[in-house]
């Protein structure tokens, strides 16, 4: 087994194992190898976890916070320096090519512990004069942070939710998916080696029962979630019971719009960008790609060259730049998807198949004539899927975009600079993209509204969600009362 950790659990500075666990398997989605085991953690495993996190962090908040930073930016500069070892484990958790892992995963993890680690130091309160009296706030931690992690970007999961929460000064508790286990007990050995005292970030692996102990638990003051939309409805209302700050960064069916004065080969490679990059499985992409009648037709021929270019192949070797599903029900789900597409009559334009080799691979996919009622226009596929839809006029393409319970992100290509301010504005997504897409800076704010999240990751404001201020009221003069 290529990627078997030294345990399943990283706790209070040490793995740490418990067998008696539910049986975990890491397969390679390349292949179908079994390429790790681990187990699922144990009530005795999350009590060791909590108790050792609500110590942890006791310790790790009575540090200055550039001492905090110091910490962190020692970390990025490990993850720097095995960036190689980091996307091997990647490909082997995620099944995505090492030529997305090199450039990608572990490296945006870094910049976050870079980014956060620098703005540690300076996580001040203000002072507010009223007159004589005054008053001064001071940004405090929550405490004990549970994290649920997603499977497609396990590395950067993992650091883009440490990373604030250990600035603010709070200890995390990490959950990584069942399906993509064992980047995230790396990043925790990197924390720790950087000096992190023990307790302050833990690993615990499970399925749902895991996480929902850790959510419910009265020592856990915040959660945050990257996952589906029908996961963050029962974590939310399982963190809101207790009163629990949370963050929730959930799905989309994000809308991309391409008007007939765009660029069309740089709008081909933001719809490439928004739906087959990490083989479509990214919570953001676009997967409904509206394309004034105008140029249709150039745009679907020049799609299709491009589509059909993707170099599918072993991970591992850097010229394949098209990887599998990260699971075989994925794949199955994604197969499911592309059947109802074909029985809903949309025209299928390229791929719609399974590809004829080991592994989990599907043919990236686009269908045109894609209408507004289709099953593959409505629902997160979470795969190689691309739906392209027809539009004439502005104000109705922009209505239709937003007809959707998701609201993550969106996307125009115009060269109409007017037009494209225009409509980012009158876009009800979190994230909005101007003739790109799928950007998302450590610098900026990502996070959706609607269905698709509460709360934001990345930039300063993922202070604000790890941390609360505390108002101090100084009387300076003689107290008067009623009586």
């Amino acid at each position: 087994m290529r990627a078997q950790p030294i345990a399943s659990h990283f706790i209070n500075g040490a793995y740490v194992e418990d067998t008696e666990g539910r049986e975990i398997e890491c397969i390679y989605p390349a292949t179908g190898e079994v390429v790790a085991k681990l187990h699922s953690a144990t009530p005795a495993i999350i009590e060791q976890a909590l108790a050792s996190a609500k110590e942890g962090q006791k310790i790790w908040a009575a540090m200055t916070g550039t001492e905090r930073g110091r910490v962190l930016r020692r970390a990025a500069l490990i993850i720097e320096e095995r960036n190689h070892e980091l996307s091997v484990l990647e490909t082997l958790d995620t099944g995505k090519p090492m030529s997305e892992t090199l450039y990608v995963d572990a490296t945006s993890g870094r910049e976050a512990l870079e980014y956060f680690g620098g703005l540690a130091g300076s996580l001040t309160g203000e002072h507010i004069q009223l007159g004589q009296d005054w008053v001064y706030t001071v940004r405090e931690p929550l405490g004990v942070c549970v994290g649920i992690g997603a499977w497609n970007y396990p590395t950067q999961i993992a650091c883009w939710k440490g990373a604030p929460a250990l600035a603010c000064g709070n200890a995390m508790i990490f959950k990584p998916s069942e399906t993509t286990p064992i980047c995230a007990l790396k990043v925790a050995e990197i924390l720790h080696e950087a000096g992190l005292p023990a307790g302050v970030y833990n690993v615990v692996q499970g399925y749902g029962d895991v996480g929902a102990a850790l959510v419910t638990d009265a020592r856990v003051d915040k959660v945050s979630l990257t996952g589906s939309v029908p996961t963050g409805r029962k974590v939310y209302a399982a963190a809101a019971e207790g009163m629990k700050h949370v963050t929730m960064e959930l799905g989309g069916k994000s809308p991309m719009i391409v008007f007939d004065d765009a660029d069309i080969e740089d709008a081909v490679s933001g719809a490439i960008l928004g739906n087959f990059y990490s083989s479509g499985q990214v919570c953001s992409n676009g997967t409904r790609v509206f394309v004034q009648k105008g140029i249709k037709k150039a745009f679907l021929k020049r799609l299709k060259e491009r589509t059909e270019q993707a170099v599918m192949g072993d991970p591992m070797d850097e010229a394949t730049n098209f990887g599998p599903m990260v699971s075989a029900n994925q794949m199955n789900i994604v197969l499911g998807y592309i059947d109802k597409g074909v029985d809903e009559g949309a025209k299928l334009v390229t791929g719609g198949k399974m590809a004829q080799r080991d592994g989990f691979f599907i043919e990236p996919t686009v269908f045109a004539d894609v209408t507004d009622d289709m099953t593959i226009a409505r629902e997160e596929i979470f795969g190689p899927v691309m739906a392209v839809l027809d539009f004439e006029d502005e104000d109705d393409v922009i209505a239709r975009a937003n007809d959707t319970e998701f609201g993550l992100a969106a996307g125009v290509f115009t060269n109409d600079l007017t037009r494209a301010h225009r409509v980012s504005q009158a876009f009800e997504a979190g994230t909005c993209y101007i003739n790109t897409y799928n950007l998302a800076p450590v610098e900026a704010p990502f996070g959706g509204s609607k269905a698709s999240g509460v709360g934001r990751e990345n930039s300063k404001e993922a202070i604000n969600h790890y941390s609360q201020v505390k108002s101090v009221y100084v009387g300076m003069g003689p107290v008067e009362a009623p009586f």
